[in-house]
């Protein structure tokens, strides 16, 4: 994700619009680049919307999501798709698939599939279009993803991601249990100023929130639904390493366990609620339980039937 730090000097001489500076005097993205590339800005700290108006001395930070490569390969790669039209496209991506391809990763990625998808029916994506990655999930978890097949339907849907108008709902395996059956994590989360790749509680961060209801308990582990309001980078697995529960798996954020050494991620994504493109009304996406989080749970209940 780019990123630039920014102070406006003394080229204007009345206040501007955020958009119209970074397109008419930045030169940096076109106005049409900005509405679908999902652009986050901070003036002098605070997170705003692009329709802010700035002056002389503001200090930008703005960050934004780069296009898919043009040279995308089709690949045949089979997708679980649950829902699909001329506008956009709903698929529970399985664990171990990456979403875009990135260092490393330029072919079997989700956008691979999608591009493959769409030569299948004819419609293949003019040198100028690729597939709308609308939303992210880590490449080992799983569960469901909306991408947009024009920048019309992906502007459409980021919306509703921006405004928090979208409801995702996640499934967790932790290890240990919250002090609170269910609750509230509300805290910032910042990039660890230690490690890049890495998430971080930090006064400093982005505002981030999440909501959680302990389904099931075992001595050792938990079986958590999670709710993220806010949409940032590893929130989930950020939060509830905060509350002293990580996600069992996690090799980022979580701890070594005895129990479960070999175990990739136990991460989820179960439920989406989102309005499509030409519609009014939002609908409700959902997806199975994997296969893998019943082998935890059979595992930990043979071990919890032994200590009774």
């Amino acid at each position: 994700m780019p990123y630039i730090s920014h102070i406006i000097k003394d080229e204007l001489s009345q206040p501007l619009r955020l958009d119209r500076y970074l397109s008419e005097t930045l030169k940096l993205l076109s106005r049409s680049q900005i509405k679908v590339r999902n652009l986050n800005a901070k003036v002098n700290g605070k997170e705003v919307k692009i329709s802010r108006l700035v002056k002389s001395q503001d200090h930008l930070e703005i960050s934004w999501d780069n296009p898919s490569p043009v040279d995308l390969v089709p690949q045949d790669i089979p997708l679980e798709i649950l829902w699909e039209d001329e506008k956009c496209i709903v698929v529970n991506k399985q664990q171990g698939m990456v979403v875009h391809p990135g260092a490393g990763n330029h072919q079997g990625t989700l956008a691979n599939a999608l591009c493959y998808n769409r030569l299948q029916k004819g419609s293949a994506f003019p040198s100028s279009q690729r597939p709308g990655i609308v939303h992210r999930l880590d490449k080992d978890t799983s569960g469901l993803i909306i991408c947009a097949w024009d920048e019309e339907s992906h502007r459409m849907l980021s919306e509703q991601f921006k405004n928090r108008k979208v409801k995702k709902y996640y499934l967790a395996i932790v290890c240990g249990m919250p002090n609170e059956i269910k609750g509230c994590i509300e805290t910032f989360i910042a990039r660890d100023v230690k490690d890049r790749k890495k998430f971080t509680v930090s006064s400093k961060g982005k505002y981030a929130i999440s909501f959680y209801k302990v389904l099931k308990q075992w001595q050792s582990h938990s079986l958590i639904l999670l709710r993220p309001k806010t949409g940032r980078t590893h929130q989930l697995r950020v939060h509830m390493r905060h509350i002293g529960c990580p996600i069992l798996g996690d090799s980022i954020y979580g701890n070594k366990d005895s129990l479960f050494p070999n175990v990739t991620l136990m991460l989820h994504s179960k439920r989406l609620v989102i309005t499509l493109p030409q519609e009014t009304e939002q609908r409700v996406f959902t997806s199975i339980m994997p296969q893998r989080f019943f082998a935890i749970m059979e595992k930990l209940n043979k071990i919890e039937g032994k200590h009774e």
